[in-house]
């Protein structure tokens, strides 16, 4: 069978074939809010994830925010390298599950596409100024990127992605997500992609923090010898690693962390699908239970590695430093485009009749890059700064 015998049929019956009866098929997808005829030879999760990558504000990703400001070093990790990572620990843990990997990936490299410039600082700036104004939170706003805010198409506003992805958006949940601000009106269980990308994401983010916290010099080995886990990965590889440069040493320890992780979790799912009689989508809706999850063993173990990400990275007064400054800039930004609207762009200014001023103001500064806020707070404050 050539490539050109490849067609979104055949696609459709391996996933039939191939995936477990409790993972999503593409062919049982709910649509699209706007109707259109299927791809010949791509899935509809394989179209999302395209549409996703080719936005305008996926690309914004690589200048955003995620604990280190852009502007600290070429490499720290930016909110588009994080999402690649959530994206890649997604497709792992699918593909162990039987789960659907396109749909999982859709959603992970959706997942922070509301982002602010400057990471949560920003997002908690937002919310802030947006409190008496319908609010503002990351996941909410991803929602309204992908459904009104970028303009791709002539037919319909948005990336017209289907109902799951978009719910994999609204849905999306970790210890550092704020509450959402409204019923998005999505309905249907969780999916267990859903749920797959929600722990990809803690995974990715802790163990990248971590490993930039190290490079940063913020945090220290000291620090992390303090946890059961770290001295768990520190035995297993020492031996392999004897008189290595310390930088590869780091991110064996990184990768070897990651993948214990991984492993409890995909054995963990699976011990709890078989236990709760889990055999189709439809049972999804019937469980309370988070059913994607480490075993409580890895849960226990992974508590202290987060309180000294917490203490001694996200709290270093370095990085504090950064997120005030951060919040700084778009307070000062969004309040002197509330006080004369006549100063934003003519794409930002005219949006104000559609959606009112708040709300337009709120979704230009959003989308911005660090560097472009940057930039725009200068020219608006900075004397000798040309406009």
């Amino acid at each position: 069978m050539g490539n050109k015998d490849i067609t979104r049929k055949i696609l459709e019956e391996r996933e039939n074939t191939w995936l477990a009866s409790y993972a999503m098929r593409s062919s049982a997808s709910s649509g699209r809010v706007h109707k259109e005829e299927e791809h010949p030879y791509r899935t509809a999760y394989q179209r999302d994830k395209d549409r996703i990558i080719y936005s305008t504000a996926f690309r914004r990703l690589e200048y955003k925010t995620q604990v280190f400001v852009n502007h600290e070093g070429d490499y720290y990790r930016t909110r588009l390298t994080h999402t690649l990572e959530v994206a890649q620990i997604a497709r792992t843990i699918a593909r162990a599950l039987r789960l659907n990997e396109d749909l999982a990936e859709a959603i992970a490299l959706a997942h922070d596409l509301g982002h602010t410039p400057f990471g949560h600082a920003g997002e908690e700036a937002l919310s802030d100024l947006m409190v008496s104004h319908g609010g503002f939170d990351h996941n909410t706003h991803g929602l309204r990127v992908v459904d009104l805010l970028e303009e791709k198409y002539p037919d319909f506003p948005g990336l017209n992605l289907t109902e799951e992805v978009r719910r994999g958006i609204i849905r999306h949940s970790t210890p550092f997500d704020m509450k959402r601000i409204e019923s998005s009106g999505i309905s249907g269980p969780s999916l267990l992609e859903i749920q797959v990308v929600d722990i990809a994401d803690e995974i990715a983010y802790d163990n990248h923090d971590l490993d930039d916290g190290l490079k940063s010099a913020l945090l220290s080995d000291r620090d992390l010898l303090e946890t059961e886990i770290w001295k768990e990965v520190d035995n297993i590889i020492k031996d392999k690693l004897s008189g290595v440069e310390a930088g590869i040493k780091r991110s064996c320890m990184v990768r070897e962390l990651i993948n214990l992780q991984v492993s409890d979790l995909v054995e963990s799912t699976t011990e709890r699908i078989n236990r709760l009689g889990v055999e189709s989508v439809s049972d999804l809706g019937k469980i309370t239970e988070r059913i994607v999850d480490f075993s409580p063993e890895m849960r226990k173990k992974r508590e202290p590695l987060r309180d000294v990400l917490i203490n001694k990275l996200y709290r270093h007064y370095r990085v504090v430093r950064m997120s005030q400054k951060a919040a700084r800039f778009l307070r000062g930004l969004f309040l002197a485009c509330c006080d004369n609207p006549e100063q934003l762009p003519p794409d930002a200014y005219t949006n104000i009749a559609r959606r009112g001023k708040h709300r337009a103001i709120c979704d230009y500064i959003a989308g911005m890059t660090d560097r472009y806020a940057l930039d725009q707070y200068k020219k608006f404050f900075e004397p000798y700064e040309r406009v």
